[in-house]
């Protein structure tokens, strides 16, 4: 593998000293560090896991003597089989979780001027799709797709012959095409579409929130059995207006919102007494009259999931008073 693949969420897992490392082997693995943990949090879904899978590959990386060809392709081939490793306990786990499963969301204030690179490789939506593709399949996909190795690269980094990749990743490809949201809602409808839903949950205008959602629109919440939750999707525009508003009056006076960047597009984090509790994003539909509306709606609330954005968070908006309209009686986020 060569070194020309300098991807991924910026800010992920440490950055280098104000000074520089002097060590050349350290200046290095900081050089790529990103892409180590752009490919780790891709297999995975998961920031912990892929931290953890970025001190493993910096354990390795330390331990090799001698000159390394392209200590990129070192590291990419390094983190790739670690998370292959990982897929398989974590497999069994996705087994018994309890509920929705969704990654665990990277976080970043609106205004962020280093967001997440690339956000079309590591949405929300299309982590979840992944999740349902095989271990290789995924590997061979995040390579390929999200960080444009060759196939001769792939080949290299996973001990198979190129044409048996280039078969897993067409079969890859045609498998998240399938599933993967129809319509691409341009940056500046998703922040404008969101604001106005977050401001009528806020407000709670539950007439303003049918407008901006799909009829056939689905919720979905992942509490991992850990905290109140939702344990079925649920449908409907109606259905799923009145539960995020239930929702909100039930966390109380002290629940706020505010917008937030997840995995790169707007979303939604919700606090309570100035703690995270939950944080949510949305996929759009073009619908027959050509408006565009929320379709799909995610929500991240198990803490374990959420323990990375620990810490005091900014003043949020008020969450709507207890009167306000919303008479569904079922936990999860909003």
């Amino acid at each position: 593998m060569t070194d020309t693949h300098e991807t991924g969420p910026a800010g992920e897992a440490g950055q280098t000293s104000a000074t520089g490392p002097t060590d050349p082997r350290l200046a290095d693995f900081e050089r790529h560090r990103r892409t180590v943990f752009g490919i780790a949090y891709r297999m995975l879904g998961s920031v912990a896991d892929a931290e953890d899978l970025v001190q493993d590959t910096w354990l390795r990386w330390s331990g090799v003597t001698g000159p390394v060809a392209s200590p990129g392709g070192f590291l990419a081939r390094t983190v790739t089989n670690l998370a292959l490793n990982k897929l398989d306990s974590a497999a069994v786990r996705r087994e018994s979780y309890v509920g929705p499963w969704l990654p665990e969301p990277l976080v970043a204030e609106p205004d962020a001027t280093d967001g997440v690179e690339r956000a079309e490789t590591v949405s929300v939506a299309l982590l979840v799709v992944l999740e349902s593709l095989s271990p290789l399949e995924r590997a061979v996909f995040v390579l390929k797709e999200a960080f444009g190795f060759s196939y001769q690269e792939i080949a290299e980094a996973l001990d198979r012959t190129e044409a048996a990749c280039r078969q897993v990743g067409s079969r890859a490809r045609a498998h998240v095409r399938a599933r993967r949201p129809r319509y691409d809602a341009p940056p500046e409808l998703r922040r404008r579409a969101t604001d106005e839903f977050l401001a009528a949950c806020v407000g709670g205008d539950l007439n303003r929130m049918l407008e901006l959602l799909a009829p056939d629109v689905t919720s979905w919440t992942d509490g991992g059995g850990v905290i109140s939750a939702a344990l079925r999707p649920v449908t409907g525009a109606d259905n799923v207006a009145r539960f995020v508003l239930g929702v909100l009056r039930r966390l109380g006076e002290g629940a706020g919102v505010r917008p937030v960047l997840v995995n790169g597009v707007p979303g939604v984090l919700v606090t309570v007494d100035g703690a995270v509790d939950s944080v949510t994003v949305f996929e759009f539909a073009e619908q027959p009259d050509g408006a565009v509306r929320i379709s799909e709606i995610r929500a991240v609330r198990n803490p374990r999931k959420l323990a990375h954005l620990a810490g005091p968070a900014p003043a949020p908006a008020p969450a709507p008073a207890p009167g306000a309209d919303g008479s569904a009686d079922r936990s999860g986020p909003a």
